[in-house]
Formats: structure tokens, C-alpha cells, sequence
């Protein structure tokens, strides 16, 4: 079985009853100046039903047994390899990374955010890789100990308030510092054609 990334069916099957029985492994690496937290997700489901023309598929959850019906956007290619009875494997990974930059080296304000996208050959089964990555540096506006929470202003101006999980992660931060932001995820799917019947 071959397995591929696909970003723009995979969020709506992680939806609802297929996200609660999924999360397999965790990446927690954190210090008082920066860190990175991570988290892999996979979930198996089965092809219960499948509209082609209004683009409808009914998946099966194997962890939890529940069914789930999802609309896949046109740009999802090949839909017509897909049949009932098929097995569908949705891996997801998410990860956060910062990084507190001091004064003395401070840099300048920015955003990117960028995503790569490929889509299946004809006659395989639906699938694409994508990946999406998005950097920023923001100030540290304001700093609540109590709640505790931060307040980034970023390079475009506005600010916003985050809750900070680990209260240790505020030791040695302070208003005027900057922070470096990596978020990034990826998505994989992989579609196995069903047993063929006996």
C-alpha cells in the first residue's frame, strides 16, 4: 500500500468521531526560551457508501465504529477510483516550534506562509501531498503571569492574546522581547482497493 499526502480531503475525515479515537504519538520538547510541541495523528475508516455524482463519501471509523459523510471538493482528482469497501488510512502531523529573541538581536517583524500541493496521476486512487508552514516574528506586547498569558503584536500591527500552557514557559521572557514562530502541518492518505470477495 502506498501512502500519500492529502490536505484537502483529510481535514473533513478527521472531523467529528474520527479525531477523538486518532492522536498515537506526541512531540513535547520545551525549555524557558523556546521549544517545540508536536502531535501525529492516524485513523483508519472504511468506504461505506460512496455518491459520485453529488461527490458524497460515507466513511466507517475503525476505532470507534461510527460513520461520518463528507462532501470531496472538485479538486480532489480521481474520486471515480474510489469504490465501497475500500480502506482509507489519514495520517496528520501538526507541530509548533518558537523561540524567544532577546533584545540585543532583535529582527524585523515578519509573516510567510507558504504550502506545496500535488495531486494524483490519472487512473490512481484520489490523492495529493501538501504541506503548509507558516513563520512569524512577533513582540511581546504584554505578559500575564496570573492567567497566565502573552500578547504578541505581529508585523502587520495587531495584537493578540495566547494562553501559555506551562507557566515555566514565561520564566526569563519579557515585554519587548520578540518571538519565533514555526507552525507546520501535513497531511497523508492512503486508499488500499477492498478484499477482493471469496
Amino acid at each position: 500500500m502506498k501512502k500519500i499526502a492529502l490536505y484537502l480531503i483529510a481535514p473533513l475525515l478527521l472531523a467529528g468521531a474520527f479525531q477523538a479515537h486518532a492522536w498515537e504519538a506526541n512531540v513535547d520538547d520545551v525549555n524557558p526560551e523556546g521549544g517545540l510541541r508536536g502531535r501525529v495523528v492516524e485513523t483508519v475508516a472504511t468506504v461505506e457508501d460512496i455518491d459520485q455524482k453529488q461527490r458524497l463519501v460515507t466513511l466507517k471509523s475503525e476505532d470507534s465504529g461510527e460513520t461520518s459523510t463528507i462532501n470531496v471538493d472538485e479538486s480532489v482528482k480521481n474520486l471515480k477510483q474510489v469504490k465501497k469497501g475500500d480502506r482509507v488510512t489519514i495520517q496528520y502531523y501538526e507541530a509548533l516550534a518558537w523561540n524567544v529573541i532577546k533584545n540585543k538581536n532583535r529582527q524585523e517583524p515578519t509573516k510567510t506562509d507558504s504550502q506545496t500541493t500535488t495531486t494524483a496521476k490519472p487512473g490512481e486512487k484520489p490523492a495529493g501531498q501538501t504541506a503548509r508552514r507558516v513563520h512569524v516574528i512577533a513582540e511581546v506586547r504584554e505578559i500575564d503571569k496570573k492567567t497566565p498569558s502573552v500578547t504578541l503584536r505581529g508585523p502587520e500591527g495587531n495584537s493578540e492574546t495566547f494562553l501559555v500552557r506551562d507557566p515555566k514557559n514565561l520564566k526569563g521572557v519579557k515585554v519587548g522581547d520578540q518571538v519565533d514562530i514555526t507552525y507546520t502541518k501535513a497531511m497523508a492518505v492512503s486508499v488500499e482497493k477492498a478484499p477482493k470477495k471469496r
